[in-house]
């Protein structure tokens, strides 16, 4: 079998809801990081991409039409070079580069360019079809921009709940407190901010022609757990809610993009790889404990990469909440100082199709900055679902 490697990771600086990137189309933002990735390659002929695969979680509004494909147009790469859209919601780009390393390792390709992009800003709302025509009672938008819409209503109730309320039940079976949760947020942003001033992540991030962003818009250097302790719940009562605008990530727009190929791209790139794709997992579990899904997802992605946790030096762990981020970690027992040592989700921001690839383009740079061996990437998904991958820093130790 063929051995799948990531030769390189960009990613847009990820905007506000509403905010620095508001005003660029998702499929804008998405030929940005394919364009970028081509241009810090100068030897690439970009004819000798074989495939581009795209994640992204909405697909109801400029991103329509297999967005992948209209990326590669946009950024003008020759015709021949194919694109198709992957749909699984948060963990949609993550999803893409494990598609791209299947397709290496049963040799069908030597060099794919994945990637994901979410504009939540540029959401549509959307109006249903009626049952019959003429209808006279009034009718309602329904906002694509986060979780459920248009439910099905066979579907039980105790799955269709929202995504905070989710949180909040898997807060009560894990027993995380809200001290806990706000101080691993205010760390996140901490993280974030040093690692930016430390310049951790210059060789990562693109800003976007025509905009004035640099960096994620959504770090607050100055926030203290003393500080989000005074927020509001959002999904319940005082009495009974933890979950706060402040310890959850931030609606974002953005897009990520990786190279991955085989032990042949580097003389198709002119480049050596940096990581190799070690395992990969994927699990699911009831919808309303979504964020404990990357527990198994990770866990299956560590046998079959062949190596167990204490080996791991390095962790990105989409920070979709605090508190299930915290029930991953008391859940795999490991150090919490491994995980998003550069921040997360909290602080830099959830564009959801673009989340997944922006955990891996770290990673790898991660692991490349210690000179350490073996990393995990893991996302939780909502309706109950997880993904991980596996990698191993091919100059490691």
């Amino acid at each position: 079998m063929e051995q799948a490697y990531i030769y390189d990771a960009v990613r847009t600086p990820f905007g506000k809801f509403g905010g620095s990137l508001a005003g660029t189309r998702p499929d804008d933002l998405a030929a940005h990081v394919v364009a970028e990735s081509v241009r810090r390659v100068p030897g690439l002929d970009p004819a000798r991409i074989e495939e581009v695969i795209f994640g992204n979680a909405n697909g109801a509004g400029e991103e329509n039409r297999n967005v992948a494909r209209m990326a590669t147009l946009l950024a003008g790469l020759p015709t021949s070079v194919p694109g198709t859209t992957v749909n699984r919601l948060c963990g949609s780009s993550l999803d893409a580069a494990m598609m791209a390393s299947r397709t290496v390792n049963v040799g069908e390709a030597d060099l794919l360019l994945v990637g994901g992009v979410e504009s939540m800003s540029r959401a549509p709302w959307v109006l249903p079809k009626t049952e019959r025509p003429y209808p006279a009672g009034d009718l309602q938008l329904a906002s694509t921009t986060l979780g459920w819409r248009l439910v099905n209503p066979t579907m039980p109730a105790e799955w269709t709940v929202s995504l905070g309320e989710s949180t909040e039940l898997l807060r009560e079976k894990y027993g995380i407190s809200r001290e806990r949760q706000d101080a691993f947020s205010a760390e996140s942003h901490r993280l974030a901010d040093a690692a930016w001033t430390a310049g951790r992540y210059t060789n990562l991030v693109a800003p976007v022609p025509g905009t004035t962003l640099e960096r994620d818009e959504g770090i607050r250097p100055s926030t203290t757990a003393e500080v989000l302790s005074g927020l509001t719940p959002v999904f319940r009562p005082l009495a009974t809610g933890t979950v706060t605008a402040g310890n959850a990530s931030q609606l974002s727009d953005g897009a990520s993009a990786a190279l991955i190929g085989s032990e042949r791209a580097a003389d198709i790139l002119g480049m050596p790889p940096l990581a190799r794709i070690a395992g990969r997992g994927a699990f699911a579990n009831d919808p309303q404990y979504f964020g404990f899904a990357p527990v198994e997802a990770a866990n299956r992605a560590l046998a079959r990469a062949g190596i167990a946790w204490d080996e791991v030096s390095a962790v990105e762990l989409n920070e979709a909440f605090a508190a299930q981020s915290l029930a991953c970690i008391d859940a795999w027992g490991i150090d919490p100082g491994i995980v998003n040592a550069w921040g997360g989700a909290v602080a830099l921001g959830h564009p959801l199709g673009a989340s997944g690839l922006r955990l891996l383009g770290t990673l790898t740079r991660r692991l490349e900055a210690s000179g350490r061996r073996w990393g995990v990437a893991a996302i939780c998904i909502g309706v109950g679902q997880g993904l991980a991958v596996v990698l191993e820093n091919v100059h490691g130790k």
